[in-house]
């Protein structure tokens, strides 16, 4: 029977997919990819000939209707992120709810996640957390920054390079004064890792060229 297959895919080091991705992604019938020159690159590593089709946060409710439909038609989907697992911070969960709407069989493959990765080597007692995804760019990017520092809980967020040292800042001006652990391009060449106060974290940054993807994670009081 024809199911929409979630695969989790490496978000750095492509040695970290499991077999059983390897062989749902040789199996299905279609790969519905973020970006199908990013998802390319995996495939061709592994050999993988199969069609691809663009499905990210810009696509139309039209892109959504067609997959469905495809696996309707007894068509086997694999959807995939450019990195780590989908759902997390990316349009995944709209296509998992339109197929959960249509009664079509869902399946994971779990596997990587940078999330669960700077959790796990963090070093911080993280239990339980409260995960923001990607702070805003403008609107309520204060008040979300201030709601964070006034809270009790630990914090997990993602910050793109052209945005971290300014969040930083935000941070240490209004006052942040918990431990924070910073990770950066998580199992890539650069993989970085810093802790400490806010202050001692801009400071590490600050001696080094800023670059690639971060996870900042904040202790809680």
């Amino acid at each position: 029977m024809a199911k929409l297959y979630i695969v989790a895919t490496p978000i750095g080091n492509l040695e970290d997919i499991t077999l059983r991705a390897l062989r749902i992604l040789k199996e299905v019938d279609l790969i519905a990819c973020e970006d199908t020159r990013v998802t390319k690159k995996l495939l061709d590593h592994y050999q993988i000939t199969k069609p691809t089709i663009s499905y990210h946060q810009h696509s139309k409710v039209e892109k959504i209707d067609f997959l469905v439909y495809k696996i309707k038609e007894g068509k086997s989907i694999a959807l995939v992120s450019d990195a780590g697992t989908p759902g997390i911070s990316d349009p995944g969960g709209l296509l998992v709810k339109a197929a959960a709407l249509s009664d079509i069989e869902i399946e994971v493959i779990p596997g990587p996640s940078a999330l669960v990765s700077a959790v796990s080597i963090s070093g911080l007692a993280l239990d339980k957390f409260i995960f923001y995804g990607f702070l805003p760019h403008k609107k309520g990017r204060e008040k979300i920054i201030k709601e964070i520092i006034e809270g009790k809980m630990p914090v997990v967020f993602y910050e793109s390079v052209h945005r971290i040292q300014k969040t930083l800042m935000q941070l240490y001006e209004f006052g942040l004064g918990r431990e924070i652990v910073v990770c950066r391009e998580l199992t890539k060449v650069f993989e970085t890792v810093y802790r400490g106060s806010i202050k001692e974290v801009i400071k590490q940054l600050d001696e080094e060229q800023t670059r690639g993807e971060f996870v900042v994670i904040i202790d809680g009081k």
